[in-house]
């Protein structure tokens, strides 16, 4: 309900009588509040608002705050809890579990389906058809979303556990919570009492001597420090301690010999430790953006102990990219896709509490000498791409290249196409006898090649206009190999970085760059180092007349500084560059 923007209508302070009717309603909705726990939540003298609000699909909810965070939100007279109310109340609603990459899709405006679900030891709550119900992820007790029960949960286990089985309606990281102050969930253990922390005890003991196959891989029978691993990836708390960080690096090097998590849980760990050693040790500012794949490649891989390999089809994202956005919701990154298939990581915050409680694993550098020894890599963060002009074969092309065995739409680079044009020459005996340089023109060579007005003029052609003829009446066509990536094929010449100077009021310039995302640079971070090189407003603006591509904006004649920047910081060819010539020129000093 809240996963896109809503429009507040009206925003109002709770007078004394309202105050006293939305208590009473409170403790109606939710009769396991007590006395004390309502008038905590329904103060009688702190800042209570109620805000009513259109949600995107043109519904009205009215939601009520206390100190301008959220607690309540009201649909057709039904109350409902938001999350911050749920993390100082975890009780107050049946919870059901739910693996930690099913947040993102939660909060996207997903419900939640029932083979997302984690089934427990001890057995699902009892709830019936409409019941109101808390969603938290697998070794955290604190709720990030709010739900209503699709079916009972004796009908849950009669589907088998197939089908949808809450609707959501309001998530940790959607608008609503992001109208409060953006806090984080509390780290809250599963409720688990001394005599089954006792036999959980008894039964890790056992499984050291047993066989693989016989271990439990029931996910809730232990709740190890994998699981808070990735619990403290999803939250990000200050009171996750480095000591919590310290156990979690000692015991994935014993892992294979004690762990009695499943494989899957245990490559979960494995990234999450790789993915915070990699950010404290190995990436630099200077770095970034940086394209994912050298991220994983050059950074997370180097980081993984001795013996064990990341595989992320073994883990529970099954992509690197689902990793990344998972991690990207915590705040700890940003990742923009700076180009169709291609992106990279452009902010980290390095002050972010995961970051800073963990702590490198004996065997590895110290994070100080693992960074020196990376210092003459710091301009390897961005790699110019390899662009090849290729060609297609159009329809009026298709007679001279189908005896070679190709086809409508194959595409071909430079070279192939002239050693298709030369073998087809001379298997047609085209060169002229008495001029070697000069090709006999044929019906096919006429039709191809020639304008209708030139077909009864011309006769044979040299060489390189022939040649030059046939790549001009071929679809042009180019491939982009970004360092790291696939090879991508897009129609067309590439467009270069186009460089221009516009005259704006009061006689002052300003310099406009466009297309640098064709190139894997990414307009602000351009824009960001060019404004503290040259101590000048930079902004970001749409291309006129385009609906997804912008254009960095500078002030003043910054040719200087971008051809430096371009060509000998990021390694560009010159000819992908447009417009260095309209750099100003330097006068003589008098």
């Amino acid at each position: 309900m809240f996963s896109r923007a809503f429009r507040v209508r009206s925003n109002t302070a709770i007078k004394g009588s309202d105050r006293r009717k939305l208590r009473a309603d409170v403790a109606a909705a939710f009769p396991n509040l007590s006395a004390d726990q309502l008038t905590e939540f329904i103060p009688n003298k702190e800042e209570l608002n109620v805000i009513k609000i259109y949600s995107h699909k043109g519904e009205a909810v009215t939601v009520y705050t206390n100190n301008k965070n959220p607690i309540l939100f009201e649909i057709e007279r039904a109350l409902y809890p938001t999350v911050y109310t749920l993390w100082l109340y975890p009780d107050l609603l049946p919870a059901f579990s739910t693996w930690p990459p099913v947040l993102q899709k939660l909060a996207g405006g997903a419900d939640l389906m029932l083979p997302g679900v984690v089934v427990p030891s001890s057995g699902f709550p009892q709830v019936e058809q409409g019941t109101l119900c808390a969603v938290t992820l697998l070794g955290n007790r604190a709720p990030v979303a709010v739900g209503v029960a699709t079916m009972s949960t004796a009908e849950m286990l009669a589907a088998g556990m197939k089908g949808k089985g809450f609707a959501v309606l309001h998530t940790y990281m959607d608008h609503l919570w992001e109208y409060g102050d953006k806090s984080y969930p509390p780290t809250l253990a599963p409720l688990v009492t001394g005599s089954a922390e006792k036999e959980s005890t008894e039964d890790e003991e056992e499984t050291e001597g047993t066989e693989p196959g016989s271990s439990s891989t029931d996910p809730l029978q232990h709740v190890d420090i994998g699981d808070l691993s990735l619990k403290e990836a999803l939250v990000g708390k200050e009171e996750l301690s480095e000591n919590r960080a310290a156990e979690t690096a000692q015991d994935a090097s014993t892992e294979e010999a004690e762990d009695s998590r499943t494989p899957q849980e245990q490559m979960d760990a494995l990234f999450n430790q790789c993915f915070f050693h990699a950010l404290k040790c190995k990436v630099k500012k200077s770095e970034l953006p940086l394209l994912t794949s050298t991220f994983l490649r050059s950074h997370m891989f180097s980081c993984c102990p001795a013996g064990q390999q990341l595989d992320i089809k073994k883990s529970s994202y099954k992509k690197f990219s689902k990793f990344l956005q998972c991690m990207q919701h915590q705040k700890i990154l940003q990742v923009k896709e700076l180009n169709k298939g291609v992106e990279s990581i452009v902010e980290v915050d390095w002050k972010h509490p995961d970051v800073r409680a963990f702590a490198v694993p004996e065997g590895f550098a110290s994070a100080s000498s693992a960074q020196d020894s990376r210092s003459e890599e710091r301009e390897q963060g961005y790699h110019a791409p390899e662009i090849i002009p290729l060609y297609g074969v159009s329809t009026k092309m298709i007679p001279l290249f189908q005896e070679s065995g190709h086809k409508k739409g194959s595409i071909l680079s430079s070279s192939e196409v002239r050693n298709i044009i030369i073998n087809y020459v001379k298997a047609n005996e085209l060169v002229d006898e008495t001029n070697k340089n000069f090709v006999k023109v044929n019906a096919i060579l006429c039709d191809c090649l020639l304008d209708k007005s030139e077909q009864d003029e011309i006769s044979s052609l040299k060489w390189d206009d022939l040649l030059s003829r046939c790549l001009e009446r071929l679809q042009p066509l180019h491939q982009v190999t970004f360092y790291g990536q696939e090879p991508v094929v897009r129609k067309g010449n590439i467009e270069p970085i186009d460089i221009t100077i516009a005259q704006r009021s009061s006689n002052k310039k300003v310099t406009i760059i466009k297309n640098l995302e064709l190139y894997g640079l990414d307009p602000q971070c351009v824009a960001n180092i060019l404004q503290q090189k040259v101590q000048a407003s930079a902004t970001i603006t749409p291309v006129p007349g385009t609906k997804d591509r912008v254009q960095v904006q500078i002030q003043g004649n910054q040719i200087h500084h971008l051809a430096k920047m371009l060509l000998e910081e990021y390694k560009l060819p010159r000819k992908y560059v447009q417009g260095l010539e309209k750099a100003p020129k330097l006068g003589r000093k008098k």
